[in-house]
């Protein structure tokens, strides 16, 4: 059983790249793309081996995709089209120690992780800005955002610099969305992606950046995860992501209830604001009778 405390959770990024959220480089991932490899669309389910996601214009258009290294050439391929199947040799104990008290489980509890450093027969997810054509266009770097997780436990994904460095959260599915990764341009990084329960998740994950030409760009896609050995790949692929739109917010009951008669839900509330104001009006005009009743009389007795 692994250890979140082993010497595996380095960060790396490119020489040429500076360090994201405070990670370390690491010359043994250096690596280059060629601008020339393939786009990969027939389904495929990653279960071990080096894999990064990032963006790639195809067709000229601004794509979130994920490039996999471990393939025999290597190859981008479509999210819709890409499983990461995290298999049981990923579980790891949590540590009975207040620094990992962040995590989505208790001291002693077994969790998968997709980990910082490559472990034989367990996907190695990471991301990259190293597409050459990304390298030119882009300013100075790209913002990778998690927008939501659907899944039947927490996930939550942290770095850690060596063994001693104190581990930094950079998404969890428990904080409020959208949570923002700032990526400098020519970065190869990898993090430890911890999952609390067994099963399959979604995770709905936008990257932008502004192009030396000022114009922005974005692109937002579903990464799809079949976590533990009896997850199946296919219900993974099958999963449809149903969360809320960013910034959208859930309808108020009384309103939906509404809604669901037929009736126009707003219907009760403005008919309500405008008995308000026709009796306020009401009020108004009796004050001001009796205001004039009151002078009237007065004039009379004097």
């Amino acid at each position: 059983m692994a250890s979140l405390l082993v010497a595996g959770v380095v960060t790396a990024t490119a020489a040429a790249g500076a360090s994201t959220a405070g990670a370390s480089a690491d010359a043994d991932l250096d690596q280059q793309i060629d601008p020339d490899q393939a786009i990969a669309t027939e389904p495929a389910v990653l279960t071990e081996g080096h894999v990064d996601i990032g963006p790639r214009y195809v067709d000229d258009a601004w794509t979130l995709l994920v490039h996999d290294d471990h393939a025999e050439p290597a190859v981008w391929r479509t999210t819709p089209q890409t499983v990461f199947q995290v298999s049981d040799a990923s579980l790891t104990t949590v540590p009975d120690d207040p620094a990992y008290a962040f995590l989505p489980a208790e001291a002693g509890t077994d969790v998968h992780v997709v980990p910082q450093a490559e472990q034989p027969g367990v996907v190695w997810v990471g991301w990259n800005t190293q597409d050459p054509t990304v390298m030119e266009s882009i300013d100075r770097g790209a913002t990778l955002t998690l927008r939501g997780v659907e899944g039947p436990g927490d996930l939550v994904m942290f770095l850690q610099s060596g063994t001693l460095g104190e581990p930094e959260v950079l998404w969890d599915s428990r904080a409020a969305f959208p949570q923002d990764l700032w990526v400098e341009v020519n970065t190869h990084t990898h993090a430890n992606w911890v999952f609390s329960e067994p099963g399959v998740y979604l995770v709905e994950v936008e990257v932008s950046a502004d192009l030396v030409s000022g114009e922005p760009e974005s692109d937002t896609q579903v990464l799809r995860f079949a976590v533990g050995d009896a997850t199946s790949s296919d219900e993974a692929f099958a999963a449809e992501y149903t969360s809320a739109a960013p910034g959208e917010t859930a309808t108020p009951p009384a309103v939906a209830e509404a809604s669901d008669d037929g009736g126009g839900g707003p219907a009760p509330v403005l008919l309500g604001a405008v008995g308000a104001a026709a009796l306020l009006v009401v009020v108004l005009v009796i004050v001001v009778l009796r205001g004039r009743g009151a002078r009237r009389r007065a004039q009379a007795a004097a």
